[in-house]
């Protein structure tokens, strides 16, 4: 019988010194973890954690997730708003950033906390929509008839209940002009166990079409537990694809990418984007040169059939879509 999804949440790692444990290594630079977590909170579930090599400190999985004291390095190149979410903002919680979409930043939880984030900095308290603000948000995408596509975003919006989630499915749902909904989660992979019967029905019941990005970077995220939930949710006429960061140490090398989209393409999902790291303050040890990057994609290029190969992008304040990198 499988753990709820709550209680399994709620048992997730939220000491480094118990991933430590638990994966059989030495605890290392236990005061620079400690300073790190200050800045940005540690959280592993059980699930992620049990697809780790044990007595492997290189293991892909655990750089995501593994605080480092380079984080704690101020570089001039590295802002707390990389991709100019702020400047998006038209009322709280609400983003209008690319024509014809408007983001929802529905929560600031998630089931895991990737070190690499480009929202770890993000003032969260000031900019998601609660239940107060929640119908202000549908609000102002009703009054922008410009709107087919509302996307849910975090945070991870499904670390919320499924009875929110489909009351606010619901809502959008009943606006005329919204064509589609998109979900951009992590938590298929990190925690499949959310992928409930409730969770497919909220998305299927409602009129608009259901897209789900998840966001995995390394094969090795992929089990028998992460296939049934994509799986279930592809069976259920959902449309799956795939993000990925490009990270120094974790997945920069052309098999390794090219990997990645043969797994995902064997269980359903598409490779959509790969993205340049976004320069968020504390996340330099991640990032790559162009140069390699654009190394490392042309070999990608060579080995993968057009549709097996994500679009290598970068994120810039202003512009009025995602950038192509070469």
């Amino acid at each position: 019988m499988k753990t709820p999804w709550q209680a399994e949440l709620a048992d997730s790692f939220t000491k480094p010194a118990d991933l430590f444990a638990f994966l059989e290594l030495d605890e290392i630079h236990q005061a620079e973890f400690l300073e790190a977590t200050d800045r940005f909170s540690f959280r592993v579930t059980q699930s992620y954690a049990r697809r780790m090599s044990k007595r492997n400190p290189r293991d892909p999985l655990l750089l995501q997730v593994l605080p480092d004291a380079q984080e704690l390095i101020d570089h001039p190149n590295f802002a707390n708003d990389p991709v100019g979410d702020l400047k998006a903002v038209t009322a709280p919680g609400v983003l209008h950033k690319y024509h014809g979409r408007m983001l929802l930043i529905t929560t600031g939880a998630c089931a895991i906390h990737c070190r690499y984030c480009f929202r770890r900095n993000f003032p969260y308290d000031a900019n998601m929509i609660g239940k107060r603000q929640e119908q202000d948000a549908v609000d102002a995408i009703r009054s922008d008839l410009s709107i087919n596509e509302v996307i849910l975003s975090g945070g991870d919006p499904l670390v919320l209940s499924d009875e929110r989630l489909a009351q606010l499915i619901q809502k959008i749902g009943e606006i005329q002009h919204i064509r589609r909904l998109r979900i951009h989660t992590r938590l298929p992979v990190v925690l499949p166990n959310r992928i409930t019967t409730e969770l497919i029905a909220a998305l299927t019941e409602a009129r608009l079409k259901s897209v789900v990005v998840i966001h995995a970077n390394h094969a090795n995220e992929f089990d028998h537990d992460v296939n049934d939930a994509l799986n279930a949710l592809q069976k259920a006429g959902i449309t799956l694809l795939n993000q990925t960061v490009l990270l120094k140490g974790v997945n920069d090398d052309a098999e390794t990418l090219v990997r990645l989209s043969e797994t995902l393409f064997e269980n359903g999902v598409l490779p959509y984007y790969l993205h340049v790291l976004d320069k968020a303050q504390g996340t330099s040890h991640f990032d790559l040169s162009t140069e390699d990057a654009l190394a490392i994609y042309q070999v990608m290029r060579e080995a993968l059939p057009g549709y097996l190969l994500p679009k290598l992008v970068r994120e810039e304040v202003g512009r009025p879509y995602k950038t192509p990198v070469g």
